[in-house]
């Protein structure tokens, strides 16, 4: 559902040619049945000459509700078509979760 919400979202706002939306919250700790933990794969000309991190700023600001409402980790690989077929449609794991969903406290 929250996977679904995404992808229209990225849709409607970047028209890509080519578009993953992956739900990795199974490989970090949080409750079973958690949409928490995200790779996005997004192949766009709008993202033509802009940096990495504006291209990171855009796809957050279509996602601020879903950040808000218990999206914890976005991993974003952003491109152009032509940077796209440069990387030979190859992209680099996701990092391993290092516990941030954790709600133990060590106070």
């Amino acid at each position: 559902m929250v996977r679904q919400e995404i992808e229209t979202k990225l849709q409607a706002a970047f028209k890509p040619s080519h578009l993953e939306v992956i739900d990795e919250s199974y490989r970090h700790n949080v409750p079973a049945g958690s949409e928490s933990h995200f790779k996005i794969i997004i192949i766009s000309n709008e993202f033509a000459e802009q940096k990495m991190l504006n291209r990171h700023r855009a796809v957050y600001s279509v996602l601020v509700k879903e950040l808000e409402e218990g999206v914890h980790a976005l991993a974003l690989h952003t491109y152009t078509e032509k940077e796209w077929i440069e990387l030979e449609d190859t992209v680099l794991a996701s990092p391993a979760c290092r516990g941030g969903s954790t709600t133990t406290s060590t106070l």
